[in-house]
């Protein structure tokens, strides 16, 4: 590896680990030239390409940028770490690559970035919704916050219900 403060082609590795389900190896380098280190990440490259069918029939080929993409404008200026962002992505891909061998629908994916930022945050998550599912007019809105706070409430209840216990 080029290193990043010196751009000398001399370095050792210090440590290693694999994330993501194998899919990603975090190393931990230093120079031998000028002695600072750095981290590197190798993504293992899927063989048999993901196409993402999107809503008008057209094919795409997969990508987490995309998701990210839609999962930061989401979150605009909401105070979410970019830790948390990263690891949505990173559990949509995998659920994405678990459950589907060549083929997903733009729907499929979006349903899940949709779920994930429910939990995340409920701004994120509407903020999503209003573009993922293309409400026409305040009404659309209004029926998804009431879901949300429907849903809200049943996680209240249900924490009452183990207090009293």
């Amino acid at each position: 590896m080029i290193c990043p403060f010196c751009k000398a082609d001399r370095d050792r590795v210090i440590d290693s680990r694999s994330s993501e389900g194998g899919r990603v190896i975090r190393r931990r380098r230093q120079c031998l030239d000028c002695g600072k280190r750095f981290t590197t990440y190798e993504r293992i490259e899927e063989t048999g390409r993901l196409t993402v069918i999107k809503k008008d029939g057209s094919r795409v080929a997969f990508s987490r940028d995309n998701i990210m993409r839609g999962i930061v404008s989401a979150c605009g200026k909401r105070p979410i770490p970019e830790d948390d962002k990263v690891a949505v992505v990173d559990e949509v891909e995998d659920v994405i690559h678990r459950t589907y061998d060549r083929e997903v629908e733009s729907r499929a994916i979006g349903e899940l970035v949709a779920e994930k930022l429910r939990d995340l945050d409920e701004i994120a998550y509407v903020r999503f919704a209003s573009e993922y599912y293309e409400f026409r007019n305040v009404g659309d809105l209004m029926r998804q916050l009431e879901s949300l706070n429907e849903r809200v409430r049943d996680v209240k209840d249900q924490r009452k219900l183990f207090e009293v216990r």
